[in-house]
């Protein structure tokens, strides 16, 4: 049996290629100094220590308003629209959040009646509703991601220009090849 030390030494070395595919069969890395692999494993390691943070936060959220991702998300896009002066609708919010209008219907019936948003005329259309959230419910989430939102743009304020063009294009790059692989047989 290992020790603890053991296991934590593994669990910190989950992202190091030397430990995770020390053949090379799939993440090539021995034209790569020391200094070099370690640095690579410490972005990867920031990666996996921010996406982990951000899930907690917004699992926090959620759970202290007693939402799921998608009444979450949707919440969201109601106070950008308010706030950009574009009135929402049942079918935009469907088409934002990718899912039908059943399935926006249901949102919208379970967030009105936990009190988070209410139905109104729309301003210029007699047949049509809009959907606004209320004051409490937008404080609530200007309190619990709001700060969060002003706290990351201050780290990305606080960097050159040429740090952020890094950033963008690493992360840009991450997200083109955060693609499901598929398996074959």
């Amino acid at each position: 049996m290992g020790s603890k030390e053991d296991a934590r030494r593994v669990s910190g070395s989950l992202l190091d290629p030397r430990v995770i595919d020390p053949r090379q069969e799939l993440v090539r890395h021995d034209d790569l100094s020391d200094d070099d692999l370690a640095q690579v494993v410490q972005v990867l390691t920031a990666i996996r220590d921010w996406r982990e943070a951000e899930q907690r936060l917004s699992f926090e959220s959620r759970s202290t308003m007693k939402l799921n991702d998608t009444d979450m998300k949707a919440l969201r896009y109601i106070i950008a629209s308010v706030n950009a002066g574009v009135a929402v609708t049942a079918g935009a919010l469907s088409e934002h959040l990718h899912i039908s209008t059943a399935s926006t219907t249901k949102l919208l019936d379970r967030l009105e009646r936990a009190g988070h948003i209410e139905r109104r005329p729309h301003p210029t259309d007699r047949r049509a509703v809009t959907v606004a959230i209320t004051e409490e419910t937008h404080q609530q989430v200007r309190r619990l991601m709001g700060k969060q939102h002003a706290q990351r743009f201050e780290v990305a304020r606080a960097m050159s220009p040429a740090e952020r063009e890094v950033i963008i294009r690493f992360l840009t790059e991450l997200t083109a090849v955060a693609t499901p692989v598929q398996v074959t047989e």
